[in-house]
């Protein structure tokens, strides 16, 4: 997410009421996770695990819980608990905007784009021409919808992430300010969530087909001329390469990738990032010609156990 103009280190330090390493001038564009940070950026780290990921990272400014050396041409900001001080930064920026009617004034809706009964269209969301969203569609603050696309009753664009931390009080909500946005060309059946990205977008390749109840996790990335059947769940941060084939009850774990034209079978678990142009099956997934080779082989065990008597 970009602010609406460069910040300074200082400033951003006084919002956070943290402390900094870094020239008081240091330019500050934004904030964003550690897979979609530029430079200018804002990203926090609270593990010591991931330190030099994130020191290392396109980030320029690093929201951290230690004090730690500042890598050259980056700055710091020093806090005793950035999941917070980055819920600030969000909560500032990008804050909630109640809703008082169903289309919001903010809208913008293309020509010859029908909008049924009581759908709800947030604010400044952006909707192409020649669209379709049925009834009880609801589309969420910011959401960006291309031309040509058919959005089907009870399906929501938008909602938050899933994205929580564990404190002894209970689970601690990071908060969500990205947006969806949904190319040319795209069909999205009944009953579909697609969550919002924490800071960036959560995109739907043009000419992609979404059955109907299909889960589509924060800030995951659905290619070009992709089929998704129904009841599949892709978790947050997955990167769906172009004309991918997704059958029935499939589900996806966060943060792999999966290659070009590849094609899962129905109720596939996907546990890892698994090349393109190949037919996977089964749960860890597998080649599905090696899979009817294990099956093959599982068939004839009773037979070979007889000839061992």
């Amino acid at each position: 997410m970009k602010f609406p103009r460069t910040y300074t280190l200082k400033e951003i330090a006084q919002l956070t009421k943290t402390k900094y390493i870094g020239d008081d001038s240091f330019p500050v564009k934004g904030i964003n996770e550690i897979h979609v940070v530029e430079n200018g950026d804002v990203v926090f780290v609270d593990h010591p695990k991931y330190y030099d990921k994130a020191l290392k990272s396109a980030a320029t400014v690093i929201l951290i819980n230690k004090k730690v050396e500042c890598p050259k041409g980056k700055a710091l900001l020093i806090s005793n608990d950035p999941f917070r001080d980055f819920n600030k930064l969000s909560n500032h920026f990008k804050p909630f905007q109640p809703a008082n009617q169903s289309i919001a004034d903010s809208a913008k809706i293309g020509k010859n784009t029908i909008i049924q009964a009581n759908a709800f269209i947030g604010n400044n969301v952006v909707i192409g021409e020649n669209c379709v969203i049925h009834p009880n569609v609801s589309i969420y603050d910011n959401c960006i919808i291309g031309n040509n696309v058919t959005i089907h009753s009870g399906t929501v664009l938008g909602a938050d992430a899933f994205y929580y931390k564990n404190r002894p009080s209970g689970f601690d909500k990071l908060i969500s300010c990205g947006r969806v946005v949904v190319k040319d060309n795209v069909d999205i059946g009944a009953n579909c969530t697609i969550d919002k990205g924490v800071t960036g977008d959560t995109t739907i390749g043009e000419g992609s087909k979404l059955d109907n109840l299909i889960q589509i996790g924060h800030d995951t990335i659905i290619g070009k001329k992709c089929l998704l059947a129904s009841l599949t769940a892709v978790a947050g941060c997955t990167i769906i390469e172009d004309e991918v084939t997704i059958w029935g009850q499939c589900g996806i774990v966060s943060g792999i990738t999966i290659g070009k034209k590849a094609v899962l079978m129905a109720q596939s678990g996907v546990s890892k990032s698994i090349e393109g142009g190949k037919v996977y099956w089964g749960s860890p997934v597998t080649e599905l010609r090696d899979r009817l080779k294990e099956l093959i082989a599982i068939k004839k065990l009773p037979e070979l156990l007889k000839k061992m008597k």
